[in-house]
């Protein structure tokens, strides 16, 4: 038993260290600012949409064996382009430039002003790459030193900004619907779609610390994800409880990293803010690290090796470097109507993979998904398009950003009407 909890708790702080990036720490505090006094119900709506749902993701993976089985009733193809689309989002198209983005706005402007962030990311991207190729077990180290420091750090602030708030909370909100902005936030950060790649790793450390029963491996990966929630819930909390402090001072046009910066240095002063700098632009690194090895690894295998490894990271190193100089706040806004399109599909897969083997009907899966793509290609048009569907509001949950909920549910059953059963086994949608 002691052994069991031992490795709940080595599993779980593992586990929060993957879905805490250095970057989610600008999102909380911005939508503290976004709610004002509705700060609770956003945060609560973040943290669902966010951590709820990449806990799913991970109880789905465990279910299934990997995210092969969560993709693999879509057939080849589509379950291909599916995985690739999660990879691209996770990795050079959104996630692996804001690693850049985030330690050139947080970490080296505040102190250093003048240095060109073409000249940065190119040298950023070449750390990154080096590190790469060559396997190092420096990254591994720095990672485990930087992520219990930087949990130190944004407890340290939390807690002070807790006891002396920077301002009081204000009576009125910045946004017209908070629980929408809150979930959209929640999708910004990327931790479902991180768990789609990311959570056979943790499968895969439970069995190697010897729990090989299904039974023991749920016992271990739901301690996990108890352990990781809990100190997640913890930090965005706080974190968006200092953003809403802020709100005399700021309004939406704010930089979220300016904001972030701003808090640190009024709670902290001047050497808290080197010493956030620092650990944020390190912990931003090991990120990056970790995200092009996942991301070289998997287009490596999926030409069958014809791309070889280093180049595949050369060029995600290239491409990202490029998209990294569009800034922070523009990478966000670039990444709303990609995401609004690849999650609904993959959250529909995700909640009938919970089901297991008590769903057999193919044609569930690939309705269901099918539906929810129409529904949320309809909504990005709409959205950001400026094409006018009124019947998209009507859809029930539509408010809150899962109008495609319904419709997903009609088209799987559907699909229970035709004709298919599940192959016990099939090929891998990807290595």
């Amino acid at each position: 038993m002691k052994r069991i909890w031992k490795d709940i708790f080595v599993i779980g702080f593992a586990l929060f260290s993957m879905f805490f990036g250095a970057g989610n720490v600008v999102f909380p505090p911005y939508l503290g600012l976004e709610s004002g006094h509705q700060w609770f119900l956003g945060f609560l709506c973040y943290y669902l949409a966010d951590i709820g749902l990449a806990l799913l993701a991970l109880f789905a993976i465990l279910r299934q064996g990997g995210s092969d089985g969560i993709t693999r009733p879509l057939s080849r193809v589509p379950a291909t382009v599916l995985m690739s689309a999660i990879v691209l989002c996770i990795g050079p198209m959104l996630a692996i430039p804001r690693t850049a983005a985030t330690t050139y706005e947080m970490a080296l402007s505040p102190l250093v002003s003048g240095l060109s962030p073409v000249l940065f990311s190119v040298l950023f991207f070449a750390v990154i790459f080096l590190l790469c190729v060559k396997e190092s077990a420096v990254v591994d180290i720095v990672g485990k030193v930087l992520t219990p420091a930087l949990l130190l750090g944004l407890l340290i602030l939390i807690v002070k900004g807790v006891i002396d708030p920077i301002g009081p909370v204000p009576a009125r909100t910045l946004v017209d619907n908070v629980p929408a902005t809150g979930i959209e936030a929640g999708y910004q950060t990327m931790d479902v779609l991180a768990a789609m790649v990311f959570g056979i790793i943790v499968l895969k450390s439970a069995e190697a610390k010897g729990h090989t029963a299904l039974k023991d491996k749920f016992t271990v990966v739901a301690g996990a994800g108890a352990v990781a929630g809990a100190a997640l819930l913890v930090v965005y909390l706080g974190l968006t409880y200092l953003g809403v402090t802020t709100s005399r001072f700021f309004d939406l046009t704010v930089n979220r990293t300016y904001l972030v910066v701003s808090i640190v240095r009024n709670l902290l002063g001047f050497a808290g803010v080197v010493l956030f700098s620092i650990v944020v632009a390190l912990a931003c690194v090991t990120t990056a690290v970790a995200l092009v090895s996942s991301a070289a690894s998997y287009f490596s295998g999926l030409t069958g090796g014809r791309l070889s490894y280093p180049v595949t990271a050369a060029v995600i190193c290239v491409f990202s470097a490029v998209v990294s100089n569009f800034g922070l706040d523009q990478i966000v806004a670039i990444a709303g109507p990609i995401l609004d399109v690849v999650y609904p599909p993959t959250l529909a897969l995700i909640l009938l993979a919970l089901a297991g083997r008590r769903l057999r009907r193919v044609w569930v899966y690939r309705l269901a998904a099918l539906g929810a793509l129409a529904v949320s290609l309809l909504k990005t048009l709409s959205t950001y398009g400026g094409v006018e569907l009124p019947f998209l509001d009507a859809l029930p949950l539509a408010s809150i950003g899962f109008g495609w909920l319904l419709p997903a549910a009609v088209c799987g059953v559907i699909g229970a009407l035709i004709p298919g059963e599940l192959p016990e086994s099939a090929p891998p949608s990807h290595p």
